[in-house]
Formats: C-alpha cells, structure tokens, sequence
C-alpha cells in the first residue's frame, strides 16, 4: 500500500460520519422536486419542439440528461439507505428514480454494496467495478484476450458503447444467479417502462418518443459512466490484496475527489466527493460538501480538476511491482 498515513482509529472516523448521515425529510424532497419537476417539464418542450425540428430539442436534451443525472444520485442514495430515514421511503422512491434511469433498484443496489466492501482489493473484482487487470494478467492472456481487454478498455468503447448498451439492454435481462428478488424487481421494472413507453408514444408518436428518450438516455449514460470511471481510475489510486486491505485506507486513497464546477456539482449530485461517499455511504449526498470542508481528515485526498481528469483515460492496468496504474505504453516501457 503506497499511503504512508496510518489508518485512524474506527471510533474516530465513525464519529465523523455520525454527525452527517442523519437525512432531513425537507431537503431530501426539496431534491425531488427540483429534479423531477424541471425534468419532466423538459419532456413536454421538447415534446413540442421535436415536431418542428429534432435540433431545436437537442440542447433540452442534453440539459435533461442533466437532471436524469441528478435522479440517479437520489436512486443511489435510497439504495445506501441514506436518504429517508424510512427503508419504505428509500426503496419506493429508489425503485421510482431507477425506472427513469433504466436501472433496476434491487439488482444494482446490492451490487453497489459488494462494490463498497471490495473496491481497490484486487482478490475481489467485478462487482460494480471497471474491469482492471494486472500487468501480469495482462501478459498471460492469449493475444485475443488481450484485443478483447484493450477494447473494452478504449474510452471510446466504455463510454459511448458500453455504457449505453449497459443501461438500455443489459439491465434488461435477468440470469440464474440472480435472486427471486432481483429477478421480480427487473421484471416489474421494465413493465413500467415499457407501459410509460406505450403511453407517451400515443401521446406524440413512436418516432417523437425514440427522438427524445434515446438522446437523453445516451448522454446521460456516457456522462455517469465516465463520473462512475473516474471515481476508482486515476493516478493516485490504490489497490491491494486482501491481507493488506482496509476499509479508512481504501474509501480515502482508493477513490477520488473530483473536484467540479459548482453547476456540474449540482447536477451530480456531489458524487464527486466519492472519497467521503466511500468512507460514509450512509451520508446524504447534500452533506458530503460539508463533511469534506469541515475535516481535515478528507482534505488529505488530493482533488482532480475537470480537465485534468481526462489524463485518467488512459489508464488501463495495476502494475503490482510499482504500485501504481499504467498505460500500456508505460507497460512496455518498463518492460523495455
């Protein structure tokens, strides 16, 4: 583990966090309302617009992908249980959000919970994780792996296809590990898509609905995916195995401060401050502001700027001998 800070003591930090994970009715349906409202306002201009030319409703679209943004951070936040105090509250507001996101509640909210309890250990990928291999994953594999790793890890493929596709097909379909629970949850979830599908296409046609949805959906699915990609690849990463795993270290060291523009802050609901999310996920997403400004212990992570996070595109690997993330051009140069 390449952090030489020691990890402070349980008690410290869970008194930290204490102070900020008590969710405020007010606030958290003042939230709604400014997402929801504004956004299926959008829906009935560019309802309108769509009629007279697909260009004049583009730029709505790009602002209501903004706000179905904004709807995910509030699905995510009632699957960690931290925006209503009640769990009824949570899952029925979660599971609402989730069907104007393309997400089912159950299947991904537990996933999402995996993902707290494994990110950075490298003996416990693939839930809810980018896929990462080693350097020396990397060189075993057959020359046709690697041609399968390299492109799904082309930021071109991750987030204009991948991304997408993951949100609109593959969250669609259920598989035999999955519980009776999640399975019922994804069902239910696409017949209520599917009856607000049928119901506003007779209202404005097919061919306007597909026009308005599909944008929205595609833009604010490359915009969560890069967020959700930055939050666990950037420089100054960590990763480990599980004998040197621990939790303080990894929510503070393994995932990134991105430190954005008030208004693009607004929109994401402060996932950026994913370092302080990580280490109290039981934290609503308007307190992780004032949880980072008021202690010190957050402060240590450095922030990413918003141009200076495109450099993290172009990780692709852990490099276990120098404990660091790595190009394949940096690869080969240290093999070289």
């Amino acid at each position: 583990m390449k952090k030489d800070s020691q990890p402070a003591p349980a008690a410290q930090w869970h008194s930290i966090i204490a102070k900020y994970n008590k969710p405020r009715m007010s606030r958290s349906i003042w939230q709604i309302i400014n997402s929801a409202v504004p956004y299926f306002a959008l829906w009935v201009a560019m309802a309108f617009l769509v009629k007279i030319s697909f260009w004049l409703a583009l730029p709505l679209m790009v602002l209501a992908a903004g706000f179905l943004t904004r709807i995910f951070i509030i699905f995510h936040d009632c699957g960690h249980g931290s925006f209503f105090r009640s769990k009824r509250m949570n899952e029925a507001v979660g599971m609402a959000c989730g069907i104007l996101a393309f997400t089912p509640y159950h299947r991904w909210t537990d996933s999402h919970r995996i993902h707290h309890q494994t990110v950075g250990n490298l003996d416990k990928r693939g839930y809810g994780d980018v896929w990462t291999l080693t350097v020396e994953e990397y060189k075993a594999r057959s020359p046709w792996n690697r041609f399968i790793y390299r492109l799904f890890r082309h930021p071109i493929f991750l987030m204009c296809i991948g991304g997408p596709l993951m949100f609109v097909v593959t969250n669609r379909f259920t598989t035999r590990r999955m519980t009776w629970k999640q399975r019922r949850n994804i069902y239910f979830t696409n017949i209520v898509m599917l009856a607000l599908a049928a119901g506003t296409s007779w209202l404005i046609g097919w061919q306007a609905f597909l026009l308005i949805q599909l944008p929205i959906i595609y833009i604010a699915a490359i915009g969560g995916v890069y967020l959700f990609y930055l939050q666990h690849q950037y420089d100054e990463v960590i990763w480990t195995r599980t004998e040197n795993w621990e939790y303080r270290q990894m929510a503070l060291h393994g995932s990134s401060f991105f430190k954005l523009p008030a208004v693009l802050r607004w929109f994401t609901g402060n996932i950026g401050f994913h370092h302080v999310h990580h280490l109290g996920p039981t934290i609503p997403n308007y307190n992780l502001p004032k949880a980072h400004e008021e202690n010190p212990i957050f402060q240590e992570v450095k922030p990413i700027t918003f141009f200076r996070s495109f450099h993290s595109l172009r990780i692709r690997l852990w490099d276990e001998k120098r404990q660091k993330v790595v190009s394949f051009r940096e690869m080969r140069r240290a093999a070289g």
